[in-house]
């Protein structure tokens, strides 16, 4: 039928609006394909347990941008680049300094001095007097602080804290840090995998597009 049109005397009528209908069609198939290919990775996040902040640093844009086009891109992208590396290439975190990285154990508090994230370096020392170093040949070494009294709750009898002790009744070393020459990340983001799965949907989301 649109031969049959176009053969009556409107060709080149006919061929741009079958132009525009493969732009619109090629545009809408990337755009669909970029944003499944984003909620995918915003899912892979959660499902890591990396929480609903990491995970919507997944972006997706299509160029160019505002208009339809035969040669549609997608792009997706993370904010966090370096975070979503490791844990897609299983790397292995060792210490700036070289030699034994500090991981907070669930007794250290959440922030050190100046509010930052809690270290070595800034760990409030005036709260809860020096740390000390343990070794051991096996396991993780230790940094521990001394002379504490554990802070109970009153109504769940939960250790909700530490401070240092007035008396020498309760105290108790508390491990604040364990020290590791390296920790290795688990492999929680398949990017590539993923990419080359909305990658191969493309071709059949540009034809559901395409009117008939």
């Amino acid at each position: 039928m649109r031969i049959m049109a176009a053969l009556r005397g409107e060709l080149k009528k006919l061929m741009r609006q079958e132009f525009i209908t493969a732009e619109r069609a090629v545009t809408q198939g990337v755009r669909e394909a970029t944003d499944g290919l984003k909620l995918a990775m915003r899912r892979q996040v959660m499902a890591s347990g990396l929480g609903p902040r990491m995970a919507n640093t997944w972006r997706g844009d299509i160029y160019p941008k505002g208009q339809s086009s035969i040669r549609a891109a997608g792009l997706v992208y993370t904010r966090a680049s370096k975070v979503m590396g490791g844990f897609e290439e299983a790397k292995a975190i060792r210490s700036k300094d070289g030699f034994w990285l500090a991981i907070p154990t669930p007794n250290a508090p959440k922030r050190g001095v100046g509010g930052g994230r809690i270290s070595p370096s800034n760990f409030p020392e005036q709260r809860f007097g020096p740390l000390r170093c343990i070794y051991r040949r096996n396991g993780p070494s230790l940094l521990v602080a001394e002379n504490l009294r554990p802070s109970v709750s009153r109504a769940t009898g939960e250790v909700r804290g530490f401070r240092k002790a007035k008396t020498n009744r309760g105290l108790s070393s508390v491990v604040m840090f364990w020290l590791v020459p390296q920790v290795k990340m688990p492999k929680l983001i398949r990017f590539a995998e993923e990419s080359a799965r909305w990658h191969d949907k493309l071709p059949g989301l540009i034809l559901k597009n395409w009117p008939d």
